[in-house]
């Protein structure tokens, strides 16, 4: 069993930036084997993929393309988004996600079934 707890989420004004960290625990030594994504929802509207990676190969949504940075440090475990040129529409609670991957299982974006999810953590960007 996977666990993961983000951090990191706070108010900032437009323009600005947060890096938001997604700690996980229970992955062993298999941490760099997972799909590892991060997702967005806001009260009454659907979850939105943001970004995810296996391997250091990204994917992004185009709505955060050029904005937005995944990243993961296999030694602590941990995966993190930075987040540029922050909008309005970007506030939301922010959800880092999990599933075992592997080469060949074709490509790690935020459409695959992921197993595990943090409880998330809120952004909130004023204009």
């Amino acid at each position: 069993q996977v666990s993961l707890v983000e951090s990191g989420g706070g108010s900032v004004q437009a323009g600005g930036s947060l890096r938001l960290s997604c700690a996980a625990s229970g992955a062993g030594d298999d941490y760099s084997r997972y799909c590892l994504g991060w997702f967005r929802q806001v009260p009454g509207k659907e979850r939105e993929g943001v970004a995810a990676t296996f391997l250091f190969a990204p994917w992004y949504a185009d709505s955060v393309k050029g904005r937005f940075t995944i990243s993961q440090d296999n030694a602590k475990k941990t995966l993190y988004l930075k987040m540029d040129s922050l909008r309005p529409e970007d506030t939301s609670m922010y959800y880092c996600a999990a599933v075992r991957w592997r080469v060949g299982g074709g490509r790690c974006t935020t459409g695959v079934d992921f197993a595990y999810w943090g409880q998330g953590t809120q952004v909130t960007v004023s204009s």
